[in-house]
């Protein structure tokens, strides 16, 4: 590998310029060499503002992946198209980072893993909400065993009034669902790592249609089109694990509830409990009283962090890129994705046959370390 990791951004939309690019381009050891999209005109934008001199446009991403020079691909592109691409560049082997969700279908998801492990080369899903000062701290809380065994947890994603009303969310064709799959999946990406806990038992959901067909409805982008909302507004699932826990996932991007968090969870263990209602609370019991504590959570005392503020989507790529350089596993690895995407397709199913889905027992695919 040269001194400089050559990366290739297929999908130059929203994500990509609000996340991705910026946070690339900031690394003195990357190279973003190439650029892919559907409307070239946006990735011609993309590689003029963050490209090296004379970066490579494409329009399809089979041509793109044809480049040899490419080390690295970022998969940006609406769920419905994650898996095809993901695999494409696996099997061209180039290492990929792949937008969460992993894919629209586990069985999509699985031939995602396949193709990692057939080519040797890296996969991570882009649970950039991980890599926050708060969820790095807890983190460690947990692996060092202060909560104790977390046997319930919940996974926050609810939003008042904020439905995106642009690009595909609204699509269920192209998206596989609304809030549930957005960002119902970074609440429940971040409990189940909070709990190191991969095996599904069971999976009880709903799904509802209530506030998407109102016309002219307050939102944080203006009102959306009733017609064009295809997917869910809110959904809700009740898992339960192999070892007994339970985890309460709430997802919505449109509810009158005055209970608002996005990408959050809830832990209630043995030996303590934490939540990230305002800021990071610690709670339990010593010598016969109850606690609750605050974490400080500036700069210096977080995993990965020297003493300078870094953003969860900067602190995301530098890992990542280091992960290449170094040989190392990704932080989120795609073993965990799969079980979340195994999840949430669960409470689709439970939604759609108003039954249980359950799992057949499984040893781990999953080494959280």
């Amino acid at each position: 590998m040269s001194s400089k990791v050559k990366v290739a951004i297929i999908g130059c939309g929203g994500i990509a310029n609000g996340k991705h690019l910026p946070s690339l381009s900031k690394l003195k050891n990357v190279e973003l060499v190439a650029f892919c999209d559907v409307l070239i005109e946006r990735a011609e934008k993309a590689a003029a503002e963050y490209g090296v001199d004379n970066a490579n446009v494409y329009e399809d991403y089979r041509e793109l992946l044809q480049n040899e020079d490419i080390e690295v691909v970022h998969v940006l592109t609406p769920n419905d198209s994650h898996a095809e691409i993901s695999i494409a560049a696996l099997d061209a082997s180039k290492h990929v980072m792949c937008e969460k969700p992993m894919a629209k279908t586990s069985a999509e998801a699985r031939q995602m893993l396949e193709a990692a492990k057939r080519s040797g080369k890296k996969l991570t899903i882009g649970y950039n909400n991980r890599f926050r000062p708060d969820s790095q701290h807890l983190h460690k809380l947990c692996e060092r065993g202060d909560l104790g065994e977390v046997y319930y947890a919940k996974a926050h994603a609810i939003r008042r009034r904020a439905v995106p009303t642009w690009g595909v969310f609204l699509d269920e064709e192209k998206q596989g669902g609304g809030p549930l799959i957005d960002i119902g999946t970074h609440a429940l990406d971040l409990t189940l790592w909070m709990m190191n806990n991969y095996k599904p038992k069971s999976v009880l959901g709903t799904t509802y249609h209530k506030l998407s067909q109102k016309k002219d409805a307050a939102n944080a982008w203006g009102p959306w089109d009733p017609e064009k909302f295809t997917v869910e507004d809110s959904a809700f699932g009740f898992i339960t694990m192999e070892n007994g826990a339970t985890i309460v996932l709430e997802s919505s991007w449109a509810l009158n509830s005055l209970d608002v968090d996005e990408a959050k969870c809830s832990l209630s263990g043995t030996e303590g409990g934490a939540d990230m209602k305002d800021g990071l609370r610690i709670n339990g019991e010593d010598f016969g009283k109850l606690y609750t504590n605050k974490v400080e959570l500036g700069p210096g005392g977080v995993a990965f962090y020297d003493g300078k503020s870094e953003s969860d989507a900067d602190l995301e790529a530098r890992l990542w890129i280091d992960n290449i350089i170094n040989d190392t596993e990704p932080v989120v690895k795609p073993e965990q994705a799969f079980v979340v995407t195994q999840i949430l397709e669960a409470i689709y199913e439970s939604a759609k046959t108003g039954k249980a889905v359950y799992f057949e027992e499984q040893s781990s695919l999953v080494s959280n370390k």
